[in-house]
């Protein structure tokens, strides 16, 4: 478990699967996320992805919770952890009715901490959809740098997107 200020970060368990499906059906959710799942039957495949993070060593993802409320606010964590070049992806959903009040940074912030601390991470990379602007206005408020466009690099709601690359530095966080 992780704290900061204003949040609990929990490792999911499949406990969390109602939370999940909450928010991996959400319509506001789902435009700027990789999946969406229409029945909490479905949604187990995104809970035995999260277990294979942890038996594989790969990842790990913690469901992100109000430390005063105890109420579910999302979901971030890590995926596609290359322990050679010491980097992994970040990756991050909030519901709605918590967007606009900073969680989003807090979250990540907590997150980098244990990504560079206990995961001896010297990079951490996001990859965001090009047009979703709130999400690259947070990502640069913590510090990402913007190294570039991938264009049109993925197929999704039957149009392909380009998805923007940030990174961030072990060093750069430091400072």
């Amino acid at each position: 478990m992780i704290k900061s200020q204003r949040l609990e970060l929990r490792e999911i368990q499949q406990s969390d699967i109602k939370n999940i499906y909450k928010g991996l059906s959400h319509p506001e959710v789902i435009p700027y996320y990789g999946i969406h799942f229409s029945s909490l039957e479905a949604t187990q495949e995104q809970m035995d992805w999260y277990a294979d993070l942890i038996k594989t060593d790969t990842g790990i993802w913690w469901g992100i919770y109000s430390l005063t409320t105890q109420e579910f606010c999302g979901a971030c964590g890590f995926n596609d952890r290359n322990t050679t070049h010491k980097k992994a992806e970040i990756g991050l959903w909030l519901l709605p009715e918590f967007w606009g009040k900073g969680y989003m940074q807090e979250a990540i912030h907590a997150a980098f901490i244990y990504g560079f601390n206990t995961l001896d991470l010297h990079r951490i990379e996001a990859f965001v959809f090009s047009d979703n602007q709130k999400c690259k206005n947070a990502l640069e408020k913590i510090n990402f740098l913007y190294e570039g466009t991938m264009r049109e690099a993925e197929f999704k709601n039957g149009r392909f997107m380009s998805v923007d690359l940030y990174g961030i530095l072990k060093s750069d966080f430091e400072s």
